[in-house]
């Protein structure tokens, strides 16, 4: 009467998932055993109602006249069963595959017609989902901010998001290629180089002098001078012997040198304890003078770009930039594969300090909704085509029976009930029939 199985052959399994012994996935397997329970079920009504024909055929070839009446309401309904059973019967299987392997007009209906019910899909979609409005009131309605921010914040996913967090920075990190940065830092050095840095540093240094910024560099620079010439003493001794006349005697050598170390021990105490010492202004003039030259004095400025071209030029320059960002990433990932990490427990107390913070504060939750809104408004005006084409090219992509048995492993299960109930349907329906013909014509 028509097949009651189905070819176990289907797409092949992603590695990751588990098969059984006949090369499907498992739940693929199961869906194929169900589906043959229903086609067994299916098929046993069929049988059924053929065998209940053709005994009541049999008792009215034995009884001819004498048969009784029941007999032919009997037949009527098995009848009429069987031709409900093996219409729908090929209804079911003119969806997937062609009835008896007979090349029938307007069978095997999906393995045809599969690129067109792709596009038909992909309009369907495309007609009655992505329209932007009813985008935007969906995201809107969704709250999925709310719902990740609730989510993110609740203490009981704390390692849940440890974990995402650290999967997150692993796979920028995997998409990071060192030449990519490599390259990426050698342009960012190369726009750095283009514009002239003289004029702009100048007005900074100004500034800087303007508003008086400079006092604690310079005060940090005289007591680092200071506390230099408190250890100096051994440095004045030695260099007054190797560079004092040979025939001074020695005493007379430590006589400078202790003046020496006394000098400038006092001197740089002065320097130091004294913000208006002349030193200290003479240095505040030096930065004012250099600044003002950064800015207006084309033999300065040409002399300080050459400085910074020559520096940025440097091989050394943009190799000790990789091998910063080579080193950086190597502790970076060690450190964000060890759950127990610093980096890692800060990354992720950020995160859930941030969803907290959204998902009590109403005004910035409104707001991100309206950025996820109008995000989802763009996408649907703006790419609402090459997204639907994902579909149809998916769709167009597939091989036809492959497809048409993923489908029966999908739906074949419940299209069986279509069958049974043909067969009970029809049987009724010949039944009444049969009953109004006795009633009108005896």
């Amino acid at each position: 009467m028509g097949d009651t199985g189905l070819m176990s052959t289907t797409l092949p399994a992603p590695p990751s998932v588990r098969t059984s012994p006949g090369g499907l996935t498992e739940p693929d397997a199961e869906r194929l055993a169900s589906l043959r329970r229903m086609k067994l079920l299916a098929v046993s009504f069929l049988i059924f109602a053929a065998i209940v024909y053709l005994i009541m055929r049999w008792l009215e070839h034995r009884d001819g006249a004498d048969v009784a009446a029941w007999v032919g309401y009997v037949r009527a309904a098995s009848e009429a069963g069987m031709v409900g059973a093996l219409a729908d019967w090929f209804a079911v299987t003119a969806l997937f595959k062609h009835p008896l392997r007979l090349p029938i007009p307007h069978t095997a209906l999906i393995p045809r017609k599969k690129d067109e019910i792709g596009e038909q899909l992909g309009g369907f979609i495309e007609e009655n989902f992505m329209i932007p409005e009813m985008i935007a009131e969906r995201a809107r309605t969704v709250n999925l901010p709310g719902r990740v921010s609730g989510w993110v914040a609740d203490p009981a996913n704390a390692g849940r998001v440890n974990d995402e967090v650290s999967r997150a920075f692993g796979l920028v990190s995997e998409m990071l290629r060192d030449e990519d940065v490599e390259k990426f830092i050698q342009s960012v050095l190369k726009w750095a180089a283009e514009p002239v840095w003289a004029p702009p540093v100048g007005r900074v240094l100004q500034q800087l002098v303007d508003e008086d910024r400079l006092e604690p560099v310079i005060q940090l620079l005289c007591d680092r001078a200071h506390d230099w010439a408190l250890g100096s003493q051994g440095l004045i001794d030695r260099v007054v012997d190797r560079d004092g006349p040979a025939w001074t005697p020695r005493f007379v050598n430590n006589l400078v040198g202790d003046k020496i170390y006394r000098e400038l021990t006092e001197f740089t105490f002065k320097v130091r304890a004294d913000p208006h010492h002349e030193l200290r202004l003479a240095m505040v003039e030096f930065v004012h003078n250099f600044a003002d030259d950064l800015q207006h004095d084309d033999a300065m400025i040409a002399k300080f770009e050459g400085i910074k071209e020559e520096l940025l030029g440097r091989d050394e320059v943009t190799g000790a930039a990789s091998t910063a960002w080579q080193a950086g990433k190597a502790v970076i990932e060690q450190m964000i594969d060890d759950p127990k990490s610093t980096l890692r427990t800060s990354l992720s107390d950020a995160v859930v300090r941030f969803a907290v913070r959204v998902r009590d504060d109403e005004p910035l939750l409104e707001k991100i909704n309206s950025w996820v809104a109008r995000a989802g408004q763009h996408v649907a005006e703006n790419y609402s085509t090459e997204i639907i084409s994902v579909i149809t090219e998916t769709v167009r992509g597939w091989d036809a029976e492959e497809t048409s048995r993923k489908l029966e492993l999908q739906v074949g299960r419940d299209l069986q009930f279509i069958r049974i109930n043909g067969t009970v349907v029809g049987a009724l329906a010949g039944l009444a029939i049969y009953t109004a013909s006795e009633l009108l014509f005896g």
